[in-house]
């Protein structure tokens, strides 16, 4: 309760697979508040039960949110505290949620969230793809043209992409992503996340593609697709250009460090690629 007497909503992130990713905070809180906010009452049942949590549970959905909410913000504001749940993983993360915590705290009311298991984050972890700077645009458009252009609209994004996507469209997107991307741009698809056959599998797009037509089990459960930025591999070649025209004028040690400062890159990472082209050029 708050100061005020008042209920609060905790957000709390459930399971993408294996059942031990709850975190005993979130089995106290969902035991401890008064209704769960579930996008699937049945499907969470199943962990309920598990653990079991015994609360009350109300369905908290994309076709019903918007009705919804005012019911559960009155509840909220009369004391009573509601977790929100979604089918797997955190709320409002390509799930429902949005709404009710947005009218929550538009009324006063806090939001704790009860941190765990997302998808996207668990697949940037282990992708092997930069995770320094990255964007995630959720589910693509499920008809070709609009799936298409937004991908051209991503054509020249720096950052690591990351997707969610239906696995009956799985080939239709990657084919997609190797027109717009080309055949080459390096890419991750990560399956089944925390469960029996997961699977993690870097490659190029052409592969990858090849990959997925290969074996129809590959067709099935959750995926998430992680594509490298533009950024890497245009600077690599961008920092061979000037590197080659300095090595044509300066002794090696000059040319590495004027070309770390129009760069920006680690001067020892240079340095190796200039012995590289050094001897490729037999300087």
């Amino acid at each position: 309760m708050t100061e005020r007497n008042q209920g609060v909503l905790y957000v709390v992130a459930t399971p993408i697979g294996n059942l031990d990713d709850l975190s005993l905070r979130a089995q106290r809180i969902l035991a401890e508040v008064e209704l769960i906010a579930a996008e699937d009452t049945r499907h969470t049942a199943v962990l309920l039960n598990h653990f079991e949590i015994h609360t009350p549970m109300t369905k908290l959905h994309d076709h019903n949110e918007a009705q919804r909410t005012p019911a559960l913000v009155k509840k909220l504001l009369a004391g009573d505290s509601l977790a929100l749940v979604s089918d797997a993983g955190t709320p409002l993360i390509s799930d429902p949620g949005f709404n009710l915590v947005r009218a929550a705290r538009a009324a006063g009311i806090r939001a704790i969230p009860i941190p765990g298991a997302c998808a996207l984050i668990a697949a940037l972890s282990v992708s092997g793809l930069p995770t320094d700077r990255f964007v995630f645009e959720g589910f693509l458009p499920p008809k070709t043209a609009a799936r298409r252009l937004r991908l051209q609209q991503l054509q020249s994004e720096t950052r690591t992409l990351v997707f969610y996507e239906a696995v009956h469209r799985l080939t239709e997107s990657l084919s997609d992503m190797l027109q717009v991307f080309g055949s080459e741009r390096r890419a991750v698809i990560a399956r089944e996340l925390t469960k029996l056959h997961e699977s993690v599998r870097q490659d190029t797009l052409a592969a990858l593609l090849a990959w997925v037509d290969s074996d129809s089990h590959i067709r099935k459960g959750e995926v998430v697709i992680l594509v490298a930025g533009l950024a890497a591999k245009r600077t690599a070649i961008e920092t061979d250009k000037i590197l080659t025209i300095l090595l044509e004028e300066l002794p090696v040690k000059q040319a590495v460090a004027l070309a770390a400062r129009l760069t920006g890159g680690k001067r020892n990472t240079i340095y190796q690629r200039a012995l590289e082209i050094g001897k490729l050029s037999n300087i």
